[in-house]
């Protein structure tokens, strides 16, 4: 059972890349946008409570991969950017076009924290501490992302 977690909480032992494990957690998580299309294109609430329920299931798993490892925030746990990233790309068109640019700026936000990210990542421990603030970047991606593809 901890292996299966560290596998789910690492998205496939990907979090285990000693450099830049979250770009790469962001990266595994593109072809996903094709994946969710189709629940976008049959109900916005489903896919909206889809989301939700990943964002619930990815604290869950977080705060037991944090206790396993025994390490704050841990660098191994990248399932936070994969949800992060698809908060990113919610609603959005799949094309490699919106799939790149919200990438590139749900990276950006995801580094430099804008409150209240920043916030939440201060505030809040174990799994939702992980995830929440990798959320909040997304949803400001998210909106970045539609203004600048609004001015392309």
């Amino acid at each position: 059972m901890r292996v299966l977690l560290l596998a789910i909480a690492s998205v496939g032992f990907v979090g285990y890349i000693p450099i830049a494990s979250g770009t790469f957690g962001s990266l595994v998580a593109i072809p996903l946008l094709w994946v969710v299309d189709p629940l976008r294109q049959i109900s916005a609430p489903a896919y909206v409570f889809g989301y939700l329920l990943l964002v619930v299931a990815a604290c869950w798993v977080a705060g037991r991969a944090e206790a396993l490892l025994q390490e704050h925030d841990s660098h191994k746990i990248v399932i936070d950017e994969v949800v992060g990233y698809l908060g990113a790309t919610l609603f959005l068109q799949p094309t490699w076009r919106n799939a790149l640019l919200a990438f590139l700026i749900f990276r950006v936000f995801d580094v430099v924290k804008p409150f209240p990210a920043s916030y939440v990542d201060r505030r809040l421990s174990g799994g939702a501490g992980i995830v929440l603030d990798d959320v909040v970047a997304g949803l400001y991606s998210n909106l970045v992302t539609r203004l600048v593809l609004l001015l392309l």
